[in-house]
């Protein structure tokens, strides 16, 4: 009986979002292979996203991602992307999961959609932009998660294969390159959904996602304005200053536009002028105070050694040594070590 129950208790012990985006993802990719297998049907318009019949099938903006097309997609699936919902469902909460997995598998499609239309438009092939493309799979939530975990958990190593060692941060880029390859070799369906994959979890985690934080006394955030999650940080250093402009025009005109909530809520703005990029922010702001004031004491150490000083272990004066021979800090030195404690504060 406790065998029985074993695989019971651990399925109810997996979140509800991770859980039901699971047990759906079995069943639609089961069925869709089901009717390749038991027909001739090279495309389901109604479960995937076929661009010239999608507009009468508009679910399949949603359910598309739920397909995948080969056993071995679904297996691949299957063991990563259910694991890593189930950290973010511990993390955020069900509500926040159940949006960020919509968001980014939503706004993918649609981009890929209108992406298919325009090449259509552009070349009247409709036979191959509109009708032989068969967008499927969980491919843009793959990187999705990957852009969260870097914003989370940069620093972490990881192995892949067994033998390739490489850091979150990492990851996200080496898959866009991937896509960016598969492309421009002509696999632009389902490949080229990983770029909009990105560029859509990216802005959403970046000016949209509400955080509660308790370093603004429990008020509630959007996004994260920190300099290590900025769009910069995703490309090489020769491609900063172009990217860098045309973000903070893009950044600008979207501001204007009122398109982009505040980070911080206008209500304790006035308060919280120090911290404009959030908790986040203010973290680094005060991890960069504390390393000065650690520096400034160091500096302070050793200034007031003399050039002959006495080693480590003979830190303890002698008692032959008369007390007002004894070195005794200046007024300056105690200024310094004033402030820099008070800097640490902050």
């Amino acid at each position: 009986m406790a065998i029985l129950s074993t695989p019971l208790q651990y399925l109810t012990s997996i979140p509800p979002v991770t859980r039901g985006f699971s047990l759906a993802t079995i069943a639609a990719s089961s069925l869709y292979l089901w009717i390749r297998w038991t027909s001739d049907t090279i495309y389901t318009p109604y479960l995937t996203l076929v661009p010239g019949a999608s507009l009468f099938y508009p679910w399949t903006f949603v359910s598309s991602a739920l397909v995948e097309v080969t056993v071995i997609e679904l297996v691949f699936s299957l063991i990563v992307i259910p694991p890593s919902l189930r950290y973010f469902e511990r993390l955020w909460g069900t509500i926040e999961t159940l949006k960020f997995i919509l968001i980014c598998v939503t706004f993918p499609n649609l981009i890929s959609f209108a992406f298919n239309w325009i090449e259509f438009m552009a070349t009247k092939d409709a036979e191959l932009f509109l009708y032989g493309m068969q967008y499927h799979g969980q491919m843009a939530l793959f990187t999705s998660i990957l852009v969260a975990f870097t914003q989370i958990i940069p620093e972490h190593q990881v192995q892949l294969f067994g033998f390739l060692r490489a850091r979150v941060k990492r990851l996200p880029m080496a898959y866009m390159t991937f896509s960016v390859v598969m492309t421009l070799f002509g696999f632009q369906c389902p490949y080229i959904a990983i770029q909009f994959g990105w560029f859509v979890s990216w802005i959403y985690l970046r000016f949209y996602k509400p955080n509660v934080t308790d370093t603004l006394g429990g008020a509630v955030t959007y996004g994260d304005r920190s300099e290590t999650f900025a769009l910069t940080s995703w490309f090489p250093p020769f491609l900063h200053l172009p990217v860098s402009t045309l973000g903070n025009t893009v950044y600008k005109i979207a501001t204007k536009l009122h398109l982009i909530p505040s980070s911080v809520p206008h209500d304790i703005e006035s308060g919280y002028n120090q911290v404009p990029g959030g908790a986040r922010a203010e973290a680094e702001r005060r991890r960069a105070l504390a390393l000065k004031a650690l520096d400034q004491r160091l500096a302070n150490s050793s200034s007031s050694l003399p050039a002959n000083g006495p080693s480590p272990s003979r830190s303890v004066p002698s008692p032959s040594v008369p007390p007002a021979m004894e070195r005794k800090s200046s007024p300056a030195e105690v200024d310094a070590a004033d402030s820099g404690s008070a800097d640490s504060e902050e």
